[in-house]
C-alpha cells in the first residue's frame, strides 16, 4: 500500500515484527504490497491512499503499543469515510490480505522445495517414521503395518470458505505468475511478468467478494473437481513414488513396488443431506456422475499418454502368453477399435494393449456397452497383465515406471474419484419410518429419503459398491437410529437382496452421545444387518465423533477430553469384540472444531485408536490451503500417513497410555471446571440474543458462503438449534475465538499447580496439543478490538466474564509455557500472526461501523450500504486470519 509520500509501505511493518522473516518471503511480500499500492492510485488517486493509509497507521500504532488511543484513532478515521469510501478501504485490505497469502503459500513452497530430504522425524515423514518402526516392530511387522495403512480424507462443503470462486481463480493466476517470477531472469520478460501482474491484481481489486448468489450443491461439486484436476490427480501417485524410492533406494523404478496405494478419498459434497434440503437424490446422482466423467476423463487421458509412450518394440520385448491372450481378447471385444490401433503400432504388442485399454475406459465414461468395463477391478486385471508381460520380457523400468503411476491412481480413485458419502439427521429416517409402517399417503419428504436409497443402489451398479456405499447417521442416540437406515433401504428397494450395500456409520456428535457411544454400538453390533455386513468385510467398522457440536455443548477443554475418552473406550470395546475399527474425526478448519496442527493431534490419540487407519474431514478453505497446491498436497499426505503409520508404534502407544494413566486426576479437574465455566456464561440468562448482538452471526446468514443454511430452524433465542459453524465464524469475526479457549483459563487457575501442569505439557500429548490450539487461538484475538464488539450491547457483566476469562487463559497458557507472549516457541508463525494482526484491526474497525450502523437502524434491508460493508469485511478479516468455521 502507498503512503500519502508516494513510498510504498503496505505490508511494511515495524522491524520488531516482521524484520526476522526470511527475506525472501518479506520481499515477495513487499513487492506485491507497491504492485497494490500502484494499482490504487490508479484507482482512486491520492485521495484514496491518503484515507488508506491514515488507517493503516493508526491500527498499527493501537497494536505495536506506540499510541494508546490508536484504537480511539482508527475509529475516528473510519467515522469520517464516505459508504463508497469505506468499501473501496475495505476492498485494498482484503486484496493485501490475498496477496500475502498467496506469497506465504508461495515461500511454503519454495522451502518444501529447497528442503529436500532431510529425513524429518518420526511421525511427519516417510523415512524417519519407517526406519523407527522397523526399529521398535521389526522389518516384517513394519512391512505388514504399511500394506494396512489407509489415509482417508473426505472432503466437505460446509460453509467456512468465504473466497468466491472468481477470487480463488484469480489468486491462483497472480501465484502462477510470482512463480514464473522466480524462474525469470531476462530483463524484458520479467517487465512482461510485471505487467500482467498488475494487470491480475487490478482485476482482484476490481473483482467483487461477494458472491450474487448461494451456490448449489453442484457448484460446490464443481469447485471441488477443480482440487482434484489441478492437483490430487497428480500428485497422489507421486506421493506413493516419493515412499517406494525411500524403501526401495536404488532398486527403485526396477523392482515391483512396495508403497501401498494408501490414500482414499471421499466427498459429502452432493450427498450430505442433513439440514441442506437442497441436497436431493437427484443432486446427489449428478454429483457422483460429474465425479465419474473427471476420474474417467483422467484415467482415458493417462491411459493414452502412457500407452502412446511404451514403444517398446516386440523383437526386443516379446509378449507373453498373458498378453497375447489379453490382445486376442481385445481384438473379439471390438474389432474396429483393434484395427485402427493395430495400424499406429503394428509390432509394439504392449503399446496396442494400453492403448485400447484407454479405449475401454473411455467407453466407460459413456456408458458404451459391451467395451465398457464392468468395474475397476477389470481394468485393473488388465493393467497387471501389461506389467507382468513387461517383467518377463525384462523391460523393468516400464513395467514399475509410469504404468505403475497409473495403477495407483485406479486403486486410488476407481470409477468414482472419491466416495460419496450420504449424511442424514436421525429424527428425518424417524419420521419417514413412521409414516411407512402407519400405511397410506407419504409426504413428499419420506419420498426423498427412499429415493436416496434407490439413487445409491444404481450408483453402485454403475461404478462399484466402493462408489458410495457409506451412510452416516447424524445424532445418532440408538441403535435403533441405525437398524432404522436398513429397514429404509429394504422399503425402498423391496426386499434385503436388492437393497444397496450399506455401511452404516454412527456420528456421536454430542456429549451425551459421545458417553453413551459404547452401549449403542454394543446394541447395534447385535443386530442382523450389523452381523451381515460385519461377516462381509471382515469385521471392519466405521464409526464417526463430531468435534463441532461437542464443543458448542460443553466447551472446548471437556469437548476434547471427552472425545479422547470416547476414543479410548471405542477402542477397547472393538478390541474385545475383535472388530477393525476406524475412527472417523469430524475435524474443522477452526482451532473452536478440532482444528489446528492435524498430525501432532493424530500422534496424541488413545492407545489403539487409530492401528494405522485414519480418516478425516476437509473442509472449507482448509480444502484449497492443503490441497491446492501439489507441493503442499503432497507434503500434507506425506506428514498425515506418517502420523497415522507411528501413532500406533510401540512407543507412541506406551506414551500415551502413561500419561492418560499419570494424569487422569488433573484431566477430570479440567474437565469439571472448565464445563462449570462454560456453562455459567452460555447458559446465563439472555445469553443467545446477547451473543448475537456482540457478533455478526445474525449477518452471516446473509452471507452465500455455501448451499446449506447456517440453522436449521429454530431462533436466536436458543443455541441449540445453531450449526457449530456459524457458532465458531462469528466469534472469529468478533476476534475474540471464544470457542477455542473459553474455560481453560478457569481450569487452569482450579488446578493451580504450576509444576504439575508444566510436567503436563511435556509428557502428556493430548494437554500439549489442547495448549498449542489455545496458544493460536489467543494469538488471533484482540482484546481493544473483543472490548468493542462486546460493548455492541448492554450487558457488561457477560462481556466483563469473556475478557476475565480471556486474560486468565493468556495468563496461566504463558505461566505452563514460561514464555513472555504466546507462540513465543513458534516464531515463523508469530511472526505472520503479528505481520498480519494490524491489518485486520482495520477491516475490524470498519466491520464495527457497519454494525452499529446495524443494530441503530434496525435495518434489515440486506442490500443497503452498511450491510455490503459488513459482508466484505466478513470477506476480508476471514482472508486475514485464515480462520473461519
Amino acid at each position: 500500500m502507498t503512503a500519502i509520500d508516494g513510498s510504498t509501505r503496505f505490508g511494511r511493518a515495524r522491524d520488531d515484527v516482521s524484520g526476522a522473516v526470511d527475506s525472501d518471503l518479506r520481499a515477495d511480500v513487499r513487492y506485491l504490497g507497491n504492485l497494490l499500492g500502484r494499482v490504487l492510485r490508479e484507482t482512486g488517486g491520492d485521495d484514496l491512499l491518503r484515507d488508506v493509509e491514515s488507517l493503516r497507521q493508526a491500527v498499527i500504532d493501537a497494536y505495536e503499543g506506540t499510541d494508546e488511543d490508536g484504537a480511539t484513532r482508527a475509529e475516528a478515521v473510519v467515522a469520517t469515510f464516505s459508504a463508497e469510501r469505506a468499501e473501496e478501504v475495505a476492498r485494498a485490505f482484503t486484496s493485501y490480505f490475498h496477496l500475502v497469502n498467496l506469497a506465504e503459500e508461495h515461500h511454503r513452497v519454495r522451502v518444501l522445495r529447497a528442503r529436500g530430504d532431510d529425513g524429518g522425524q518420526p511421525g511427519d515423514s516417510f523415512p524417519a517414521t519407517f526406519v523407527e518402526l522397523v526399529e521398535q516392530v521389526g522389518a516384517d511387522e513394519a512391512a505388514a503395518r504399511l500394506e494396512g495403512l489407509r489415509f482417508h480424507p473426505v472432503l466437505t462443503a460446509h460453509p467456512t470458505e468465504a473466497r468466491r470462486r472468481a477470487v480463488t481463480t484469480g489468486v491462483r493466476r497472480i501465484t502462477d505468475l510470482i512463480d514464473e517470477r522466480d524462474r525469470t531472469k531476462n530483463a524484458t520478460a520479467r517487465a512482461e511478468n510485471e505487467r500482467r501482474l498488475l494487470e491480475e491484481i487490478a482485476t482482484l481489486l476490481r473483482t467483487s467478494p461477494l458472491r450474487t448468489t448461494r451456490p448449489t450443491p453442484l457448484d460446490e461439486v464443481r469447485t471441488a473437481m477443480s482440487v482434484f484436476d489441478q492437483t490430487l490427480f497428480e500428485i497422489v501417485p507421486q506421493v506413493y513414488r516419493l515412499l517406494d524410492d525411500r524403501l526401495q533406494g536404488d532398486d527403485a523404478g526396477r523392482a515391483p513396488v512396495q508403497a501401498p496405494a494408501f490414500v482414499r478419498f471421499g466427498t459429502w459434497i452432493g450427498g450430505d443431506r442433513d439440514g441442506n434440503p437442497h441436497v436431493t437424490a437427484d443432486v446427489t446422482r449428478q454429483a457422483a456422475e460429474i465425479a465419474a466423467e473427471h476420474i474417467l476423463l483422467g484415467l482415458t487421458r493417462a491411459a493414452t499418454r502412457i500407452g502412446s509412450a511404451l514403444t517398446l518394440d516386440a523383437d526386443h520385448t516379446p509378449g507373453d502368453a498373458g498378453l497375447t491372450a489379453l490382445v486376442a481378447a481385445q481384438e473379439s471385444l471390438d474389432p474396429d477399435v483393434a484395427e485402427r490401433i493395430g495400424i499406429r503400432a503394428p509390432t509394439e504388442t504392449h503399446r496396442r494393449a494400453l492403448l485400447f485399454i484407454a479405449a475401454r475406459i473411455d467407453a466407460t465414461r459413456r456408458d458404451d456397452q459391451p467395451l465398457a468395463y464392468r468395474g475397476p477391478e477389470e481394468l485393473l486385471a488388465d493393467l497387471h497383465v501389461v506389467q507382468a508381460s513387461l517383467t518377463a520380457a525384462g523391460a523393468l523400468r516400464a513395467a514399475n515406471g509410469e504404468l505403475q503411476n497409473l495403477v495407483w491412481q485406479v486403486e486410488t480413485f476407481g470409477f468414482h474419484l472419491a466416495e460419496l458419502e450420504i449424511r442424514q439427521h436421525s429424527q428425518v429416517h424417524r419420521t419417514a419410518l413412521a409414516e411407512i409402517r402407519a400405511g397410506g399417503d407419504r409426504s413428499e419428504m419420506t419420498e426423498e429419503v427412499l429415493a436416496v436409497f434407490r439413487t445409491v443402489a444404481d450408483l453402485q451398479r454403475r461404478y462399484g459398491v466402493r462408489s458410495a456405499s457409506r451412510y452416516i447417521v447424524s445424532f445418532t442416540q440408538s441403535a435403533e437410529d441405525l437398524a432404522n437406515v436398513h429397514e429404509l433401504a429394504v422399503a425402498a428397494l423391496g426386499s434385503v437382496e436388492a437393497a444397496p450395500v450399506l455401511d452404516v456409520i454412527p456420528l456421536f456428535e454430542t456429549f451425551a452421545d459421545l458417553h453413551a457411544s459404547v452401549d449403542i454400538l454394543e446394541e447395534a453390533v447385535r443386530t442382523e444387518p450389523f452381523q451381515r455386513r460385519l461377516a462381509a468385510t471382515g469385521r471392519r467398522l466405521e464409526v464417526m465423533l463430531g468435534y463441532s457440536d461437542s464443543s458448542k455443548d460443553v466447551g472446548p477443554v471437556s469437548a476434547n477430553l471427552a472425545l479422547y475418552d470416547a476414543q479410548a473406550r471405542i477402542a477397547s470395546w472393538a478390541t474385545a469384540h475383535e472388530v477393525e475399527l476406524t475412527l472417523f474425526h469430524g475435524r474443522g478448519g477452526s482451532l473452536g472444531r478440532g482444528g489446528g496442527p492435524a498430525n501432532e493431534a493424530v500422534l496424541a490419540q488413545p492407545p489403539g485408536s487409530i492401528d494405522g487407519r485414519l480418516k478425516l474431514t476437509e473442509q472449507g478453505e482448509v480444502i484449497f490451503a492443503q490441497y491446492g497446491d501439489q507441493d503442499i498436497a503432497a507434503r500434507h499426505l506425506e506428514q498425515m500417513a506418517s502420523a497415522t503409520l507411528f501413532a500406533s508404534s510401540p512407543s507412541n502407544e506406551a506414551r500415551t497410555r502413561a500419561a492418560a494413566e499419570r494424569f487422569a486426576d488433573l484431566a477430570q479437574q479440567l474437565d469439571d471446571v472448565s464445563r462449570a465455566a462454560f456453562y455459567d456464561l452460555v447458559k446465563a440468562d439472555g445469553f443467545a440474543p446477547w451473543f448475537a448482538r456482540v457478533t455478526p452471526m445474525e449477518e452471516l446468514g446473509l452471507l452465500p458462503l455455501g448451499s446449506r443454511p447456517a440453522r436449521r430452524g429454530l431462533s436466536v433465542e436458543s443455541l441449540e438449534d445453531l450449526r457449530a459453524i456459524p457458532w465458531v465464524f462469528s466469534w472469529t469475526q468478533a476476534r475474540i475465538n471464544l470457542a477455542g479457549w473459553y474455560g481453560l483459563g478457569s481450569a487452569l487457575e482450579a488446578v493451580g499447580d504450576l509444576d504439575l501442569l508444566r510436567t503436563a505439557a511435556a509428557e502428556w500429548p493430548l494437554f500439549a496439543a489442547l495448549v498449542k490450539n489455545v496458544e493460536m487461538s489467543l494469538a488471533k484475538t484482540d482484546v481493544q478490538i473483543a472490548r468493542r464488539y462486546l460493548a455492541l450491547a448492554d450487558r457488561g457483566d457477560l462481556g466483563q466474564k469473556v475478557l476475565d476469562e480471556m486474560d486468565r487463559t493468556r495468563s496461566w497458557v504463558l505461566r505452563i509455557s514460561g514464555a513472555e507472549d504466546v507462540l513465543e516457541d513458534r516464531p515463523v508463525l508469530a511472526r505472520a500472526v503479528r505481520l498480519r494482526s494490524p491489518y485486520v484491526d482495520a477491516l475490524s474497525h470498519l466491520q464495527l461501523r457497519a454494525l452499529r450502523a446495524i443494530r441503530s437502524s434496525g435495518s434489515s434491508d440486506t442490500t443497503d450500504a452498511d450491510h455490503r460493508l459488513l459482508l466484505l469485511t466478513v470477506n476480508g478479516i476471514a482472508a486475514g486470519l485464515q480462520n473461519t468455521g
